[in-house]
């Protein structure tokens, strides 16, 4: 996702000065994609740009960037930060910005890969109205010129809406795993059964992006189902807060926690089919690490 974020501000016209990964390797293969430098050294980056986007994998390896020198010379600069966190995470990052003079943006993600590359994000936006004005030029070429773009409200309130968010998207897969792997089990032609979901109210987004997927069993991952765990996890934590219980969000992490258990963690999310179809798991399957 980031290095997509990054070719899209570089084709609108934006000087990319640098990146970084914990994979040396892909972040020097990225640089010399984009013509510009690759860095070992966090506090490299901040010094060397006026806005720095983050995309990591969770709440530990957010805390590990801000706490490994990224903040070293933030006065001054925005952070926008896009990873699917906590919200208390995103809230800490802010605020750790705060005191080193700098500010920081959440912008959530609900979109994956080809939208990163192609500027069409739908992008929830966290933190204070002045950041986010500040930010609204580059999340505009990232947002379909600004028609998916958000304010949502203070820190944290863009990554709630993004955890409720994924939570119901992972249900909805699940869902659709279940009833795909029924149809195949009683014999039914699955291409006919997709085509009546859609025009019932089976129909969902998730129909569309991952049913052909689950019937063909490719898996090649766009938003891995160890990630899907994760998320689900986030909202179930905001549950409990809350004093609710959600059963469906409960037993559809518990599956996505099985497919990580069981090795298969790093297929997309429409892998939760492998678990549902008869006789699946033990084959070999498309996509898979």
């Amino acid at each position: 996702m980031g290095a997509n974020i990054a070719r899209r501000l570089r084709d609108c016209g934006y000087v990319i000065s640098m990146v970084y990964d914990t994979r040396t390797q892909m972040a020097q293969e990225l640089a010399a994609e984009l013509h510009c430098a690759a860095t070992d050294n966090l506090s490299e980056v901040t010094r060397q740009s006026d806005v720095i986007f983050t995309v990591v994998s969770d709440d530990a390896a957010m805390r590990a960037i801000f706490r490994g020198g990224l903040l070293k010379g933030a006065k001054g600069k925005l952070f926008i930060n896009c990873a699917t966190l906590s919200p208390e995470v995103h809230v800490w990052a802010q605020e750790k910005c705060a005191a080193k003079k700098a500010q920081a943006l959440e912008a959530c993600m609900a979109s994956s890969i080809t939208q990163a590359r192609n500027g069409t994000l739908y992008l929830m936006c966290g933190g204070t109205a002045e950041a986010f004005e500040r930010a609204r030029p580059l999340l505009h070429t990232l947002s379909d010129e600004g028609k998916l773009l958000r304010h949502i409200g203070a820190a944290g309130q863009a990554a709630r809406v993004k955890a409720l968010v994924n939570m119901v998207m992972n249900i909805n897969t699940a869902g659709l795993a279940e009833g795909l792997g029924l149809g195949d089990a009683l014999g039914l032609d699955l291409g006919m059964l997709r085509e009546v979901f859609s025009q019932t109210g089976a129909n969902s987004r998730v129909l569309q992006t991952d049913g052909e997927d689950m019937q063909k069993r490719d898996h090649s991952c766009y938003f891995s189902a160890s990630h899907a765990s994760k998320d689900s996890g986030i909202a179930l934590k905001l549950a409990r807060h809350q004093k609710l219980n959600l059963p469906l969000a409960a037993a559809t992490k518990r599956q996505y926690d099985r497919m990580t258990r069981e090795g298969l963690g790093e297929l997309d999310k429409s892998g939760i089919a492998e678990l549902t179809f008869r006789g699946r798991h033990s084959e070999k399957v498309n996509g898979k690490a």
